[in-house]
């Protein structure tokens, strides 16, 4: 039997993903499979490299310099979030990454990002970290609007949760006979239309097809939630969310706000254990 953890991300809301991988650590809970998108990549990388803590580092220490994130980077850079700093500086040089125990981890990965041409979903996988680069996990996070496309090989990328916000299908594609998935929003909360439209319709003239994923993004997302009820309910997906909704928004910088996010993921991680457990050894 093949188990998978599937991290949906969320921005700065991933923080509460940060708090269950940490407690996953502390238990020795291990996956065969592990797919992220966004912010659930970096997650799942720290998490697959055994480095307890660094995604709280990130989350609430790194994220209050103005480079991580802040309107002056847009002014400057055109995108609020300064991926080449959270990715590169930061990850390569200031709160370096494990590659070797990340890719010696035999756990297998995917990293969803989005074509920026086509909006189609893109699948990487551990190889891309070989080269000591993080270029999918800036990729998976380039959220329309608040970052630039990345470029990867001359093709163009957004974030992954624009075109498969929720990869249950591509797990049990690969294999996975159930699933593990940690959202950031209680689960029985459903995505409305987009609210910016005016927005991204000028932003992403370049992007039809992005303008266009986008515009269906939250049918996707709550399509995906009917279907991980159903899994669970058939006894093939455990869902670990907040039960009690903190109103941390995707961009959120405040410290005791993240902080109570990481440990309520903390909390319901390890209410989750006795679960979980039954499938992994």
């Amino acid at each position: 039997m093949k188990t998978g953890v599937i991290d949906i991300g969320g921005g700065m809301r991933g923080i509460y993903a940060a708090g269950v991988f940490d407690a996953f650590i502390d238990f020795g809970i291990k996956f065969d499979y592990c797919i992220g998108v966004s912010a659930g990549t970096a997650n799942l990388v720290s998490f697959l490299a055994g480095q307890k803590g660094r995604n709280y580092r990130f989350y609430v220490r790194h994220a209050q310099d103005k480079r991580y994130m802040s309107l002056e980077n847009m002014i400057k850079k055109g995108e609020y979030f300064d991926l080449s700093y959270i990715y590169d500086t930061l990850t390569n040089h200031v709160d370096p990454l494990d590659y070797d125990a990340l890719i010696n981890s035999p756990s297998e990965l995917k990293i969803v990002a989005t074509n920026a041409k086509t909006a189609l979903p893109e699948y990487f996988d551990k190889e891309v970290f070989l080269e000591r680069s993080c270029k999918a996990l800036m990729a998976s996070c380039a959220l329309p609007i608040a970052c630039r496309a990345v470029k990867i090989n001359d093709v163009e990328y957004f974030d992954g949760g624009v075109s498969d916000p929720i990869p249950i299908r591509k797990a049990i594609e690969d294999g996975c006979d159930r699933v593990v998935v940690l959202l950031p929003r209680n689960v029985n909360l459903r995505k409305k239309p987009e609210s910016l439209r005016y927005v991204y319709l000028r932003a992403l003239r370049k992007y039809p097809e992005i303008i266009e994923a986008i515009n269906q993004r939250h049918e996707k997302y709550n399509r995906a939630i009917d279907e991980l009820i159903e899994l669970r309910e058939q006894g093939k997906a455990v869902i670990i969310s907040p039960a009690v909704q903190i109103n941390a928004r995707i961009n959120s910088k405040n410290p005791a706000l993240l902080d109570r996010l990481y440990k309520q993921g903390r909390r319901d991680a390890v209410k989750a254990l006795p679960e979980i457990r039954k499938w992994v050894l």
